[in-house]
């Protein structure tokens, strides 16, 4: 990408969020312009409690760029939750042209939905269900894992199953 003739990288990001597009990958972009890489791992222990074949899932930060170009964007349009707190907005859902690809962002409460951050897993289910608080952004899949994003931190996701979910393996 070619930042000078097309604008600062936050000034770009900022026209993909309002066209509703993002980078494809498994990332998360700041409003800044900036991008963390995530490697989503899945792994399985024969160690946890619920027995062999379990699963744990960590999203763990792979790189960090302030300058980065992508010839592939997906749309994040499809919205299945959003909840605004304390001058702040989440919102959840999926890139279904791509494969029901789940995203997860942070947005100020204002007219615009400014954007603070965008999560994007190519390897998450779409997200059902939202909720933000002072602390975190919590989204739900609808493959039963809860996604909790500290506001400040998002690259600290935290992946838990739902226990409320019927395939729970709890």
């Amino acid at each position: 990408m070619n930042v000078s003739a097309e604008g600062t990288m936050a000034q770009r990001v900022r026209s993909r969020w309002r066209d509703r597009e993002a980078p494809d990958g498994d990332f998360i972009m700041f409003a800044d312009g900036s991008l963390t890489v995530m490697d989503l791992l899945r792994m399985r222990s024969s160690d946890r409690p619920d027995g062999p074949g379990a699963e744990e899932w960590h999203w763990i930060e792979a790189l960090r760029a302030t300058e980065w170009s992508t010839d592939n964007w997906v749309e994040v349009d499809s919205a299945l939750a959003t909840h605004a707190h304390a001058g702040g907005r989440a919102w959840a859902g999926e890139s279904a042209h791509h494969g029901s690809i789940g995203w997860v962002a942070l947005t100020r409460d204002d007219d615009e939905s400014t954007l603070e951050w965008l999560a994007v897993s190519n390897w998450s289910n779409p997200f059902r269900e939202v909720t933000l608080d002072d602390a975190e952004v919590t989204a739900v899949s609808t493959a039963g894992w809860i996604w909790t994003f500290p506001r400040d931190a998002p690259q600290k996701v935290r992946i838990t199953e739902d226990p409320a979910y019927p395939g729970s393996r709890r």
